[in-house]
């Protein structure tokens, strides 16, 4: 029999959003599986927290296996790293100057601050984060497959013939795609097994096509193929984990868990 998969959505530096999500799900055993979809930096005031728990101490306190994926954030800071896409840091929405200070210790700025010109030149530079994070954001895997889904950060990507491509067979752009396509092609019109992302807030997915609480379009999203757990987390939102094959949804805010 396949073990359990429970998938964690954005977490976008909410550390506690993250404890209390956490907490609130069973305990996984040594033959079920962890997901994390991606996006563990920016906005939220602990990214460095976030990072170092997932490495260093939810390793040490569960047997389960942990997959942790590269979401657009993670990709957006490698490209600054590398000198490739020093604007992604000019936007205050982005979160990038939280994540800065997060990672020297420094008072967090409430999202949407602008960076100062002292700040920005840090910013561009990336030469904050430790040279083991570094090298793990370098190195996380775009997808995960298992029983019960397939796991990526974004979407499938969207093929010439309108089909849509799994992520073992993505090339060039394809890849890309993983981590940042926002097609509402592939939310209405995907079928096949089943596809766990997040990304997209749920609020700007079609609620006619969720089958989970669609008067709520803040809540998790249940398409007929698809499913989305990106419903704010480091944003004034919450965070979701969804246990896969049960379908029972966990959340950080104060709603308990439910059957999907």
């Amino acid at each position: 029999m396949p073990g359990r998969t429970f998938v964690i959505g954005d977490i976008h530096g909410d550390l506690p959003a993250l404890r209390k999500v956490l907490g609130r799900m069973p305990r996984p055993d040594a033959g079920d599986t962890l997901v994390f979809l991606g996006d563990y930096l920016d906005r939220g005031p602990s990214s460095a927290g976030v990072v170092d728990f997932l490495r260093n101490v939810l390793p040490r306190h569960t047997q389960a296996r942990i997959v942790l994926l590269r979401g657009n954030h993670e990709d957006a800071w490698v490209k600054v790293m590398d000198g490739a896409w020093p604007d992604f840091v000019l936007p205050p929405g982005n979160g990038c100057l939280q994540t800065m200070q997060s990672f020297l210790g420094e008072p967090v700025s409430r999202l949407g601050t602008a960076a100062t010109f002292a700040q920005m030149e840090r910013l561009v530079r990336a030469e904050f984060f430790p040279p083991s994070v570094a090298r793990w954001l370098r190195e996380l895997p775009d997808y995960y497959e298992d029983e019960h889904a397939i796991y990526v950060h974004a979407g499938l990507p969207i093929a010439p013939d309108g089909g849509f491509v799994h992520p073992a067979e993505a090339v060039g752009k394809q890849r890309v795609a993983l981590l940042w396509i926002r097609d509402p092609r592939f939310f209405r019109d995907y079928r096949g097994k089943r596809v766990v992302v997040g990304h997209t807030g749920t609020s700007r997915l079609p609620p006619e096509l969720s089958d989970y609480t669609p008067d709520d379009p803040n809540d998790l999203w249940y398409g007929p193929s698809v499913i989305g757990l990106d419903t704010g987390a480091g944003k004034r939102g919450f965070l979701t984990a969804l246990e896969l094959p049960a379908g029972t949804v966990y959340e950080s805010r104060d709603r308990g868990a439910s059957a999907s």
